[in-house]
Formats: C-alpha cells, structure tokens, sequence
C-alpha cells in the first residue's frame, strides 16, 4: 500500500493526552482522518479540524485504509482491535492497524498473528515524549512489525515524531517502550530525590537546575519534569496510573526472563504509594510528593516553610 496524504484515509481510536494531539498532526498534514473515542467530547478538536466520527471501532476501520489506536490499558487495547466491534472486525485485506498504546509485548504478537489470518498488517508502535512530545510531534516511536509496511508509514512517522526506529518483528516496539520505562522509572527516583537533597539542604532549586541539568546528572527528565516539580506542578502529561500498569508489565516481562531488575520494583513500590495517596490522574512527576512525605517534607508548603 501507498501511504500518503489527500489519499490514504485514516482512523484514529483514543483522543486524550497523547491520541489527540498526535492525530491533529496527521490531520494537518493531509490525511482524512475518521475517529472514535469512549468520550465523545474529547474528540470534538479532531472534529473541529475536519475529522468525522465513527460509533465504534468496526466503522472506524470501515472507513479506513490505516487504523491507529492509543489507549489505556491492555484490556482496552484488545477489546477496540479484536473485540467484536473492534477494528479488526471491519478491516479489509490490505489495511494496516497501528496499536500506539503502550501494551503487553504478547498481545502485540497476539494481534499480529489475528491480523494476518485477514491478510491485514499489524504493528506495535508505542511512543516516548509524554504530553509534551505529542503537541510537538517530536515523540520517539518505538516500532515491532513487518519492515515493509514500517517503512510505507513514513509520512506518518514524521508527521507525529522526530525519532521512529524499527525495533524487529511483532512485540519488539513493545519490549523497546519497557525499556524506556524501566529507564525513565529509574531516573525519576533520582530526579525527585536530588531535588529533596537541594531543598533540604537549603539550595535554590532554580540555581541547582542551571548547574546540574547541563551536566553529566542532565537527562530529559530532570529538564522537564524537575521543572515542574519545583513549579509545583503535577498535571499529567502522562498519569500515574498508566505509568504503574507499564512497570507491571516489565516487571511480568522481567519474571518471565528471571531478570531481577531491584530498582524497577522499588520505583514500582512506591508509585503504588503515590496512587494509594489519590495521585492516579497526577504526572509521573508527582512521585516528588510520596518521597518527600517520607522524609517529613510537605512540598506544597515548603516555600512557606522556609
């Protein structure tokens, strides 16, 4: 299949954080884009910008040559993509389906093997970049699947991100987003805890930033999530709660493989913490507030407590 814009029809299933700003990008370069999510309202953008909606999965892959979905759980992703109103239930030989949701590495080869039996292109393409990346179209893809039809996605690549790798086969682009939130679960823990050493220590937190964040310490978490930690800020670009269903998938994906990986099951421990708090729909960032308490540390109120 030729994938381009003006002719290639594309439908997209999941409108929040990350589903929405990712399909306007698509839209704006030229695609005719056909979408379905669980809220309608929060879908009513895409529609603004030119996009019809579908009733449900099967009539959005009706109308559509490339299916793309990003959702919020496994669960989810297998009840829109092999559910009986799913998409595969209304696709036609040839089409592609682009599951973007960060899944379970089997479900992707699951998915894959489905698809085939109806002469249709599976592939997993989870991303890196948060919120922040989606608005910008500057998200990293992480891409399992047939390599022909990886690379017929092009257009679409570079209209949603600014790194898109092919990982291997089904399941590959699965395994390479458990890495990345092996890493960025890691980082996080010592991102939070730096910036609690600094405070505690009697620094200014702003002045802190200019020397560490361009060193050797520097990473992207620190630039734009240490940010807004000392802003106070813990809006999700991406929610706690979708964070903690991915590192219980490494840590399934880890068993499975007798790794012992200690530092992504403390990280885990304690965003459990952070949810049993009532910070399930905060910010990854928003693990500052759980470390803190641990030392005695109202966050909200240090500035007042100085």
């Amino acid at each position: 299949m030729i994938i381009q814009p003006q002719i290639t029809r594309i439908g997209w299933i999941g409108a929040g954080v990350m589903g929405a700003g990712m399909c306007g990008h698509l839209i704006r370069a030229g695609f005719a884009a056909t979408v379905f999510n669980r809220t309608k309202s929060k879908a009513e953008p895409l529609l603004k910008a030119g996009a019809a909606w579908a009733e449900n999965p099967r009539a959005v892959a009706e109308a559509s040559d490339v299916i793309f979905t990003i959702v919020g759980y496994p669960a989810d992703v297998r009840r829109v993509i092999l559910g009986p109103d799913g998409v595969l239930a209304g696709c036609k030989p040839g089409n592609v389906v682009v599951d973007m949701t960060t899944s379970e590495p089997s479900l992707a080869v699951e998915i894959a093997q489905a698809a085939a039996r109806r002469k249709v292109a599976a592939i997993d393409a989870p991303v890196s970049g948060g919120d922040v990346g989606a608005r910008e179209a500057s998200l990293s893809i992480m891409i399992g699947g047939d390599a022909q039809a990886i690379e017929s996605l092009r257009p679409c690549w570079k209209a949603m991100g600014k790194t898109f790798v092919r990982q291997g086969g089904p399941g590959a682009g699965q395994h390479a987003k458990m890495v990345n939130q092996i890493l960025i679960a890691d980082n996080m823990l010592g991102v939070c805890e730096g910036l609690i050493y600094a405070y505690k220590a009697g620094l200014d937190l702003e002045t802190v930033m200019q020397s560490v964040a361009s060193g050797a310490a520097g990473s992207w978490s620190l630039s734009n999530l240490g940010t807004r930690i000392i802003a106070e800020d813990f809006a999700p670009g991406f929610f706690v709660e979708h964070f903690v269903k991915d590192l219980g998938i490494a840590l399934n994906e880890a068993k499975r493989m007798k790794l012992s990986l200690p530092g992504l099951a403390l990280a885990n421990q304690l965003y459990l913490s952070l949810v049993a708090h009532g910070h399930g729909r905060s910010g990854t960032q928003a693990l500052q507030l759980t470390l803190a308490e641990m030392s005695n540390i109202d966050w909200r109120k240090r500035r007042a407590n100085k």
